[in-house]
């Protein structure tokens, strides 16, 4: 059943899938108030949400253009159909009602190109806008959204777009902690009521789902989302107070965003393309430079955005792993381009030298461990081999020895990438890469890799002392999953196991 789910979920972007449930969520709205079920009739809701959508589309055009950064609609969408599912619907026609509405939304797109760190917006738009409307204006979020009736709505629609972005564990460390600092916080003898009271009528669930897990505003390692996570989970519980200010969920998101922007590479970058390579038969590097330097990690991705005529549902933003090392001067990321191919990717295939994207968001835990006395394995399926492409790269330019075996499988020989690495790997630092051919019948000349799908069989074979390795997998999703399988099922525990996601994987 998951597997079915994944699969629908894949078919879509992280942000397109945000922009369905919203409109879903305001369509179910608008019916439950023409049923008397809601506090307001659809005519409201549909006249507020157009008056949001529209400032809010309008300013980011605007504010872009003034900033100088690119446009990005889909965004402006989200965070105007965000803005409709908390604040109240205004009486039609209601002049003090309208203000509010567009001072919210020309606020909320403020926050991400003027209130920016070097382009990179630090708070939730939302979630910005209505707190300052609260205190400049004394009007802020109503959060119908958080009504009983709405919740079966939000529930199912928070949990594919957690699934989708695999943000359990932020979600989980935020329901734990505002569930639990709301009980210790609860008058005596209401714990339970107080938990049940939190889950089945605020707006917790949909503040969880899908406000709190917003990328471009959440730490970019694990262990920093849990403890975002909990951060604002303890802030979002009702009685936490600073003298006469009391905590909301809009509140404690702003908060917990200054934390998250402490401890993040902040920061968009804007690369112009220098090169083009051709890796493999429908594989090629880009080659862009940079006017400072781009902090990260071997292994790590970045969002990445190119506005386009016409998008797809794919719409204008990326993530890829950078392939290029942190010590190399240039920005490098490996990309492959199917028959037909996305708006996004036509777009970047058509990029000539001196062309400009705009790349930010560095994230991602699929990096070497501390350790340096591990024992790895690195198993990668076709252009999914851009991470390690990064490690080892930089295991070389630091002149750095590991004890690192690569199966890297591919569907023939002219499908494999970066061979000039991984075999000048070999004599530099020791690595042992093993080359697999998955649809090839016959072993070509002088070929002594296995032949056929990876298995158990090819593990124990090409990798004779996996028990002492930790894995990282990175490839098709489908290979991915099932390489896990096969080493869960060799007694391989799951702690060992590190796996290649990033949000929008698809």
């Amino acid at each position: 059943m998951l597997e079915l789910i994944d699969r629908l979920l894949n078919r879509t972007t992280m942000y397109r899938l945000v922009l369905y449930v919203c409109v879903a969520e305001l369509a179910l709205g608008a019916v439950l108030g023409g049923l008397g079920i809601l506090p307001f009739s659809p005519v409201a809701l549909i006249l507020s949400t157009a008056v949001i959508t529209a400032t809010c589309i309008l300013s980011n055009v605007v504010f872009a253009r003034i900033m100088k950064a690119p446009v990005n609609r889909e965004s402006a969408i989200i965070t105007a159909l965000i803005l409709a599912l908390i604040i109240s619907p205004i009486v039609p026609f209601q002049l003090p009602g309208l203000g509010f509405l567009v001072w919210a939304s020309l606020l909320a797109m403020a926050s991400k190109y003027v209130i920016a760190a070097d382009r990179d917006h630090v708070f939730n738009p939302a979630a910005f806008a209505v707190v300052i409307t609260a205190v400049a204006v004394g009007q802020s979020a109503s959060w119908w959204v958080g009504s009983m009736s709405m919740l079966p709505a939000v529930a199912i629609g928070g949990a594919m777009i957690v699934r989708k972005i695999r943000r359990e564990d932020l979600v989980w460390s935020f329901f734990a902690a505002a569930l639990v600092t709301g009980a210790v916080t609860a008058s005596s003898g209401s714990a339970l009521l107080s938990m049940e009271r939190a889950v089945l009528h605020t707006p917790l669930i949909f503040f969880a789902t899908l406000m709190l897990t917003e990328p471009l505003t959440t730490p970019p390692t694990r262990s920093l989302r849990i403890a975002y996570g909990a951060f604002v989970g303890f802030l979002s519980a009702p009685a936490i107070h600073v003298g006469a200010v009391y905590s909301t969920p809009e509140l404690a998101l702003v908060v917990g965003n200054l934390f998250s922007y402490a401890v993040s590479p902040t920061g968009k970058h804007l690369l112009t393309l220098t090169s083009r390579v051709q890796l493999s038969r429908d594989s090629f590097e880009f080659v862009f430079s940079s006017p400072r330097p781009v902090p990260f990690r071997a292994g790590q991705y970045m969002e990445w955005t190119l506005p386009h005529r016409s998008p797809d549902d794919r719409g204008v933003r990326r993530y890829f792993t950078m392939s290029s090392s942190p010590e190399d001067r240039m920005v490098k990321v490996g990309i492959k381009f199917c028959l037909e191919p996305s708006s996004f990717k036509k777009q970047m295939g058509d990029m000539v030298r001196g062309d400009v994207i705009m790349a930010g968001e560095i994230a991602g835990d699929f990096v070497l461990p501390r350790n340096r006395r591990k024992k790895l394995a690195f198993v990668a399926g076709g252009i999914g081999v851009t991470p390690f492409r990064s490690m080892v790269q930089s295991l070389i330019d630091r002149g750095e020895s590991r004890d690192v075996v690569l199966l890297y499988a591919n569907k023939t020989v002219e499908d494999i990438a970066y061979r000039d690495v991984f075999d000048e790997a070999r004599t530099v630092i020791g690595m042992k890469t093993s080359y697999a051919l998955s649809e090839v019948a016959q072993a070509p000349p002088n070929w002594n890799g296995p032949l056929g799908m990876l298995d158990a069989r090819t593990i124990a074979e090409e990798i004779p002392d996996y028990a002492d390795r930790l894995f990282y997998i990175s490839g098709p999703h489908g290979m991915v999953t099932a390489f896990e399988s096969s080493l869960a099922a060799m007694g391989v525990s799951h702690k060992n196991i590190k796996t290649d996601y990033f949000p929008g994987f698809v």
